[in-house]
């Protein structure tokens, strides 16, 4: 009997021995199943972290693009107003000139028109 029971225990032992293997190999794959979640997790903050400098970098430089733009248009604009007021002031007194001559002759020239009869009475 005793060599009958030394076979079934060593079946027996490599049952439990293949279970327990088994089982260690079920915990070991869902433990590095958990750990490449969380390596994967990591390096996607990693990557994140890494990537906002460069989208700062990015924004920064398309806000300066914008920026100088704008200053670009601003600049033209202030141009144009300035050549604009330097030829109404030129014709203002060109027609200034002209009035005067008109009334030397005795000639009345003809009323200003409503827009410029309200800038010479409230200057706005």
């Amino acid at each position: 009997m005793s060599g009958s029971w030394g076979v079934a225990a060593g079946v027996l032992g490599s049952l439990l021995g293949a279970v327990a293997l088994l089982g260690s190999g079920l915990f070991a794959a869902r433990a590095t199943r958990a750990a490449a979640l969380t390596t994967a997790e990591a390096q996607r903050a990693a990557s994140e972290a890494a990537a906002e400098p460069q989208q700062r970098a990015a924004d920064l430089a398309a806000f300066k693009e914008i920026r100088d733009g704008l200053d670009r248009r601003i600049e033209r604009q202030e141009r144009r107003i300035d050549s604009l007021t330097s030829l109404v002031r030129a014709f203002s007194w060109y027609v200034s000139e002209l009035t005067g001559q008109m009334r030397q002759q005795s000639i009345e020239p003809p009323a200003p028109p409503p827009r410029v009869d309200e800038y010479n009475r409230t200057g706005v």
